[in-house]
């Protein structure tokens, strides 16, 4: 049987502001109190797992070192006729140096580089794409539970609507007509590969 979570103080194991954001509106009724690693100063580990799982647990025991009970995500864009990439280095297409030397994501210069990858296949290819999301809790004494969700859906191109981050922009869900970025926030909640990961959290830890 999993663990149960308490009520209180939670850490989001994510320097990432959208993805902090949701998960604060998922764990808004359940009497958690978010807190990101970003806040608490927390540095990011590396991604070094070859799977989704290998780098939630990663992340998430990393921040339950700050002796907090720690909640990771590690997502990605899974596309069909590219044999799963991007998968777990779905952030690190978007990497890029800035000219002044820092690091920095482009998020259309990575959705670019799918379409690209996929233009070469011709206009018959398949754009089939799944959204997958893991979530990791981590306790300070080390256990641990992992909980996976996924959104099947189809890329679309060029990029449409402001609303969501990353590959949101080119993805439209089975049966939807909109992209990730063109439906309003809680409606994409109730849809996602991350709200399909935490119904299956919530079923088993609250």
């Amino acid at each position: 049987m999993a663990r149960k979570l308490e009520p209180g103080r939670l850490v989001i194991a994510s320097h990432n502001q959208g993805k902090v954001r949701e998960i604060r509106d998922l764990l808004a009724p359940f009497g958690i109190e978010p807190v990101s690693a970003g806040e608490l100063g927390l540095p990011e580990p590396e991604e070094t797992g070859t799977t989704f799982a290998e780098n939630a647990l990663l992340k998430a025991r990393a921040s339950a070192l700050s002796g907090l009970p720690a909640l990771s995500d590690d997502s990605g864009l899974e596309v069909r006729a590219l044999g799963g990439r991007p998968g777990v280095y779905t952030a690190d297409w978007a990497e890029r140096q800035w000219f002044e030397g820092e690091p920095g994501r482009d998020w259309y210069m990575a959705m670019g580089k799918v379409e690209g990858l996929l233009a070469e296949q011709g206009p018959s290819v398949d754009r089939s794409a799944a959204f997958v999301c893991t979530l990791a809790v981590a306790w300070p004494d080390g256990h641990s539970e992992v909980f996976e969700g996924r959104v099947e859906g189809s890329l679309t191109w060029p990029p449409r609507g402001a609303l969501g981050f990353g590959y949101d922009p080119v993805f439209v869900a089975s049966g939807a007509d909109l992209t990730f970025a063109e439906i309003d926030p809680a409606a994409k909640h109730a849809i996602s590969h991350r709200a399909d990961a935490f119904k299956k959290l919530v079923a088993a830890l609250f």
